[in-house]
């Protein structure tokens, strides 16, 4: 089979066909995936029925794994469903069960329903998020991504200039704080969610193509006013999550999505969580630099 792309909206998101994710991946399938992602930022594989060892081998074509730490959540290490290197975006807790309507991790996750990238909590942030959808709700549950260079393009010339060198704060305190989540947080775990800088302005490596990089986490500017700089980050995620910069996947069981965190931003949708179940699993590729560290913008 022929790997072959079919773009689902224009210049962003593709929908694959011709390959196996069962079958480890030839040298030249990897580098057509990769030149997707290039070009269009997230991928959509269907009828991708992988374990977990599965996705993880597939992972692996395109980077390390990044694992979950203390930065990446609030789960103890004896409360995971998954193994370690893999992110567990469910609602399920240990037992495979739906959480309780109060459970702390569920009301944690509920941040995921937040415009974000993945990892931008982190110095150097993730590359690629790999999610597969094992268990899909009935009703609910999609996933929505913003093109993030189609929104720098359609910025006027003056905000251009403006934000090129801006550099923001990024923390999980942020974003979870935005929800009401930061009075439940321990101390340890505030600790752990200590902000880093990023540039608002990314550059790719490959095309050059610049995007901005914002997120729910993203919660300062730095030399900037606090109560300025979070309307201004405001004011730009509302342009860069207007409906022409959207594609709205829907969930069906067997699905892999395969997203570029540096060109993208997603949020998840609300579904019937403590009755249902929406079972998805992520592989994460670890970034490959800083963004405070990219070429210069020009």
């Amino acid at each position: 089979m022929t790997i072959e792309i079919r773009e689902l909206t224009p210049g962003f998101a593709g929908e694959v066909s011709g390959v196996d994710l069962t079958k480890p991946l030839t040298q030249d399938e990897a580098a057509a995936i990769d030149a997707g992602m290039d070009k269009l930022a997230v991928l959509v594989f269907h009828n991708q029925n992988i374990t977990d060892e599965q996705q993880l081998a597939f992972s692996l074509n395109f980077g390390e794994i990044e694992r979950p730490d203390r930065k990446s959540n609030i789960t103890q290490d004896k409360d995971r469903r998954l193994r370690a290197d893999m992110a567990d975006v469910s609602n399920l807790n240990r037992d495979h069960k739906p959480l309780e309507r109060n459970d702390r991790q569920r009301l944690f996750n509920l941040g995921n329903q937040l415009w974000h990238s993945d990892s931008s909590f982190r110095a150097m942030p993730a590359k690629y998020s790999l999610l597969s959808g094992r268990i899909c709700p009935s009703e609910g549950g999609n996933t929505e991504f913003a093109d993030m260079r189609a929104a720098y393009d359609a910025l006027d010339l003056k905000t251009k200039a403006k934000i090129e060198k801006i550099i923001c704060e990024h923390s999980l305190l942020f974003s979870r704080g935005s929800l009401g989540f930061d009075d439940d947080l321990t101390d340890d775990e505030k600790r752990g969610f200590a902000p880093v800088r990023q540039a608002l302005v990314r550059i790719h490596p490959k095309s050059g193509r610049k995007s901005l990089y914002l997120s729910a986490h993203a919660g300062r500017i730095v030399d900037w006013p606090t109560p300025e700089a979070r309307i201004f980050l405001r004011d730009l995620n509302e342009h860069a999550t207007q409906r022409q910069f959207v594609y709205a996947h829907q969930w069906r069981a067997g699905d892999l999505v395969m997203w570029d965190n540096r060109q993208t931003m997603h949020r998840a949708r609300p579904f019937e969580d403590t009755t249902e179940v929406r079972d998805m699993r992520r592989t994460t590729i670890a970034g490959e630099a800083m963004t405070t560290e990219q070429p210069v913008a020009a």
